[in-house]
């Protein structure tokens, strides 16, 4: 898959973007906001294993780039009965605050939606990433549930979780 919109791509990650995705998941400051400030401790070839278990199916890592250079990542997974829960880390921390998350997420939304046929995304958050959960309830996503305490990051501290949904009718696309 390569979606495209401006300057942005979205395209399939393969064995080749491993060492990539293993410099920024091996990174405690972009890891941190999923429970991982000393980073995850990954190899590039357990990455490029990971990667060549990817399939439209099941399971798929997604590069983004700005300008032709990679960025950050995306991932959807298939939950069964027509629902999708997707990702997304932009790893470039330049980029923050400037508008590509809603964009990019209105890019994947739409084509899960449109060209694979889900019926509903989910995704959850930590319920400290303010800025995550405005952009997502830009895009139409519904609250579904809040889990306090839920989980401990890797330095023991508890952290909570907000679950949401998004139905095609609720999608608001920024890429319109």
């Amino acid at each position: 898959m390569v979606l495209t919109f401006e300057n942005l791509t979205i395209r399939n990650a393969t064995p080749d973007d491993a060492k990539q995705l293993v410099l920024w998941w091996n990174d405690g400051l972009i890891m941190a906001h999923a429970g991982f400030p000393m980073g995850l401790g990954q190899t590039v070839n357990a990455v490029v294993e990971k990667l060549k278990n990817d399939n439209d199916e099941s399971f798929r890592h997604l590069i983004i780039e700005v300008s032709q250079n990679a960025v950050g990542e995306m991932g959807y997974r298939n939950r069964g009965q027509g629902t999708a829960e997707i990702s997304i880390k932009i790893c470039d921390f330049s980029l923050h605050n400037k508008g590509l998350g809603k964009k990019l997420l209105s890019m994947l939304i739409s084509f899960l939606f449109k060209d694979m046929k889900y019926e509903k995304i989910v995704l959850d958050t930590n319920l400290e990433n303010k800025h995550a959960r405005h952009v997502y309830e830009q895009l139409g996503f519904r609250k579904l549930q809040i889990l306090e305490n839920s989980w401990k990051n890797q330095l023991g501290e508890s952290q909570s979780t907000i679950k949401y949904e998004l139905y095609l009718n609720d999608f608001i696309d920024f890429t319109k």
